[in-house]
């Protein structure tokens, strides 16, 4: 009978020690998970961003990107940004005007939305940065994910949809440096054409120097309606010839600069009657969205593809080329 009560002792404290072990795990499991890091934490997190966080800080955007809010993020690695940095002549991330930084790093942010990267894949389009253009405007920025994901024209992205408590970041392998007219007529392949015609009207004499215009930077503002590649397959059909190169470059010339305006003129700025391009007059109905040459030709512009701003002009594509008015 006392083997009996021993063994019923020794079973009781084995039974409370087998329930505070399982309390104790209990406890374990019910520590708090830690808050989610911020965008400015989470670059300091991986150390291949540390020049970007060097950049943040010295723009004074810290408080921007750590604030609450949806926003995605572009993170260039440290070897696009030293890249970026020899390419622009610095020989340091200091060098460079603050001014100048702030925007290029506002270039890489698109505000009040988290983008994730099934987004992008297998669309283009254009959306905005918080980049400043002129008149009051935000930059445009040009993503194609038809193979991988890539930023006007140069910027790929190497790791997607890195998560953080306000927004979403994806890193890539380039530096976007501030758009021009020509980062956008040359990155999408829908306006290979007008690049070509642009090329063209260059080698005659004499002509607008086109590609160096819309290429600087200090140039404009102007708007540009761009015409599509089968917006200039019509015109070629229509003048019974089968190529560019088989019309003056000072034709070509002619029908550029009656697609020019010497203003920077968003959609919501287009006002019905007479717009004077660098050609000649077009009319425009803002209602109907439609400009006409002065030969009674009428394009439409894609509604689509409006606004796309850079810093030196907008851009609206259209759907005909505008003729200059018959003589």
């Amino acid at each position: 009978m006392k083997t009996f009560n021993s063994l019923k002792k020794l079973a009781v404290i084995i039974i409370a020690m087998i329930a505070f072990t399982s309390c104790s795990n209990d406890d374990d499991n019910s520590t708090p998970t830690p808050d989610p890091l911020n965008i400015v934490e989470t670059a300091q997190s991986v150390g291949d961003l540390s020049i970007l966080v060097d950049a943040v800080i010295q723009a004074g955007l810290v408080d921007a990107l750590t604030a609450s809010g949806d926003k995605t993020v572009l993170a260039p690695t440290n070897a696009a940004f030293t890249a970026f940095l020899a390419a622009k002549g610095f020989n340091a991330l200091s060098e460079v005007p603050n001014d100048v930084l702030t925007q290029i790093l506002l270039n890489h942010v698109i505000g009040g939305a988290n983008i994730p990267s099934s987004a992008l894949i297998g669309n283009t389009g254009y959306t905005n940065t918080l980049a400043d253009g002129p008149n009051e405007t935000k930059l445009s920025l040009y993503y194609n994910g038809t193979a991988g994901v890539v930023f006007n024209g140069s910027a790929k992205v190497e790791t997607p949809d890195v998560s953080t408590s306000n927004g979403i970041v994806h890193i890539i392998d380039k530096v976007i440096d501030l758009p021009t007219i020509a980062t956008f007529a040359t990155t999408n392949d829908a306006l290979s054409t007008l690049v070509s015609a642009l090329v063209y009207a260059d080698t005659g004499s004499p002509t607008v120097p086109y590609i160096t215009t819309v290429s600087d930077a200090t140039a404009g503002p102007f708007t540009v309606f761009a015409p599509t590649n089968d917006a200039f397959g019509s015109l070629l059909a229509e003048l019974e010839v089968s190529a560019l190169t088989d019309i003056a470059t000072a034709t070509v010339d002619a029908v550029l600069l009656n697609h020019i305006v010497n203003a920077n003129v968003q959609s919501s700025g287009l006002t019905s009657g007479e717009v004077p391009t660098l050609g000649g007059p077009i009319t425009a109905d803002a209602t109907a969205f439609t400009l006409t040459d002065g030969n009674d030709r009428l394009s439409s512009i894609v509604t689509s593809l409006v606004d796309i701003q850079a810093t030196n002009g907008v851009v609206h594509v259209i759907d005909r080329v505008l003729l200059p008015a018959s003589e």
